[in-house]
């Protein structure tokens, strides 16, 4: 893709794409299992955090810029600001780690909204449908990056587009539903809000805001980065959050009880609901359930191209081993697509939705939660004001330890899990990033075995 092809419409549509594409469908169920209608406040809660994160890489962003002419992300602003290519590393590879967390989410959503649709079974020859859906969505995808596809940014515009009105029509129709066709009023878990609940929601709900940094990675193709990359982000998080907010509020007062026995797709009850003042309660159902395959289904696609990118310029840092990819292929390495292709499909064959939601999530609060530290740290530069960064600290520590107390008490079979994976993952990094230090202890170690060997 040539230099300059974005305007500030097309990096809207990436930053608020990689957000809607499947957060909202992926999530949803999750949350309101923990916090019931205060649902919304979650998500209020999840943005602010979002925003003052954004607000963190903006500021870094320019001062990357001012310094060496060029932008970047995560990895980027550590190697810049603290000469530390170990931790630059170990940050890329826990970013890398959540988003082969959120495709395999968007993939584990993709198979459940498919088998909500009417004619596709749950079951075949006895082998659970779900798993396999979801597999088969990722390869396909992995397949269509393998040929070089990509939307373009007119394209992108059209889609998001799509999703947004699908999503706005849903939400609010749904709540001039409940206002004037419902027997009871607006439950907005008022009960809840003054309850820890909303900020443990919030935690796992933040996997759902993390689309927008997907436009650090494609400066290049902006015509003005620098410009557009803040107000593209200062639009589409805050819009991002009214969507959630209003798709939560009608959802769980249109469909509670699906809720509670069909988390995973109770959209697509409550699309029933609302069509069915009409007559076409099966059509919407049927219309939600596509747009949900539709969206995940890009969602996966984007993530996986940008995560095929950022794993390659890893590649070129010596931040990756060499076998995950050739830097001199054009375009992504066919290693690369392929291994994060088999990550993603492992953990959403065999994990669970709250598993895989809760380690992407809080990949990504500690991620932004680093990020934010470190802008504060940058705070006297003129690009960077304090409070927003100690905002984004504060609001990921809080989120990170209320989030692990969450799973430790309500999942605890998902705690461990987390905490399993997330061992094995800094155990790789450290035998990665300390390997000169291991090759060089070796040979000090290997005679002492012989001679006691002798």
């Amino acid at each position: 893709m040539s230099e300059g092809n974005f305007g500030l419409t097309e990096a809207v549509s990436i930053a608020l794409g990689g957000m809607i594409g499947g957060g909202i469908y992926a999530v949803l169920g999750v949350v309101t299992q923990i916090t019931g209608a205060a649902t919304w406040l979650a998500f209020i809660l999840a943005g602010i955090v979002a925003i003052c994160a954004g607000y963190s890489y903006v500021g870094l962003n320019e001062l990357v810029t001012a310094e060496d002419g060029s932008g970047g992300g995560s990895v980027t602003f550590v190697q810049s600001f603290t000469g530390n290519s170990d931790f630059a590393g170990i940050v890329g590879w826990t970013l890398l780690v959540g988003y082969i967390g959120s495709m395999a989410m968007y993939a584990f959503a993709f198979g459940e909204f498919a088998v909500a649709l009417p004619l596709v079974p749950d079951s075949m020859a006895g082998l659970a449908l779900r798993p396999v859906i979801s597999v088969l969505a990722v390869a396909g995808f992995v397949g269509l990056n393998l040929l070089g596809a990509r939307a373009t940014g007119s394209a992108e515009n059209v889609l998001v587009g799509a999703k947004v009105l699908v999503l706005l029509t849903f939400g609010v129709g749904g709540i001039v539903y409940v206002l004037f066709a419902s027997p009871g009023p607006v439950n907005l878990g008022i009960s809840e809000i003054t309850t820890f609940s909303p900020i443990m929601a919030g935690a796992v709900s933040f996997v759902a805001f993390q689309g927008w940094q997907l436009l650090f990675y494609d400066q290049e193709s902006l015509d003005n980065p620098l410009d557009q990359i803040p107000k593209a982000i200062y639009i589409a998080i805050p819009s991002a959050v009214f969507i959630y907010v209003i798709v939560a509020v009608a959802t769980y007062n249109l469909a509670p009880e699906a809720l509670q026995s069909h988390p995973h797709t109770a959209l697509t009850e409550a699309a029933r609901t609302i069509a069915g003042v009409i007559g076409y309660a099966t059509a919407g159902g049927i219309v939600l359930s596509l747009s949900a395959l539709f969206s995940t289904g890009s969602a996966i696609n984007a993530t996986l191209f940008s995560a095929g990118y950022f794993a390659k310029g890893m590649l070129s840092d010596d931040l990756l081993p060499d076998r995950v990819g050739d830097t001199s292929a054009s375009g992504v390495p066919t290693r690369t697509l392929l291994l994060l292709g088999l990550v993603t499909m492992a953990f959403t064959a065999y994990g669970s939705l709250e598993a895989i939601t809760s380690f992407a999530s809080l990949s990504f609060i500690v991620v932004f939660g680093a990020m934010s530290v470190l802008a504060f740290t940058r705070r006297n530069a003129d690009q960077i004001n304090a409070t927003p960064p100690v905002v984004g600290a504060a609001g990921s520590i809080g989120f990170f330890f209320l989030m692990l107390y969450h799973l430790y008490v309500e999942q605890r079979g998902t705690f461990f899990a987390v905490i399993l994976i997330a061992a094995a993952v800094f155990l790789v990094e450290l035998l990665y990033f300390e390997r000169r230090i291991i090759e060089e202890e070796i040979p000090y170690i290997t005679p002492g075995v012989e001679e006691s060997a002798d």
